[in-house]
């Protein structure tokens, strides 16, 4: 069986319905429920994740102590910039070689 991320948690749906409209949105961000992203333009993605990553983010979250939204939301984030800067890495390696600097340990050796 597979799981789908939603942007807002069970528990914060469940508060959301025994809450009083008017005062719900400032109680659930007040106690941590869920990330209020209502500021921003946002998108929704479903994804289908195998059971042990499913376990894997459940666990990620209740340690963290976020939505598991929350938590999906950063490893994409991170995952994604970490392939810009591979990619960027890519490109510049032939310009850093041209001037000499083949490894790390070249360029930390020559900054100031």
């Amino acid at each position: 069986m597979s799981s789908a991320l939603f942007v807002v948690s069970q528990p914060a749906r469940i508060a959301m319905m025994r809450l009083p409209w008017n005062f719900a949105k400032s109680a659930l961000t007040e106690t941590g429920l869920c990330n209020t992203l209502s500021d921003m333009n946002t998108a929704t993605l479903s994804i289908r994740l195998d059971k042990d990553l499913d376990r894997l983010l459940s666990k990620a979250s209740r340690q963290a102590g976020r939505s598991r939204s929350d938590v999906a939301r950063n490893a994409l984030r991170r995952q994604l910039r970490l392939t810009q800067f591979e990619s960027i890495r890519r490109r510049m390696m032939p310009f850093a070689e041209a001037r000499g600097f083949i490894t790390d340990e070249d360029v930390f050796a020559n900054t100031p």
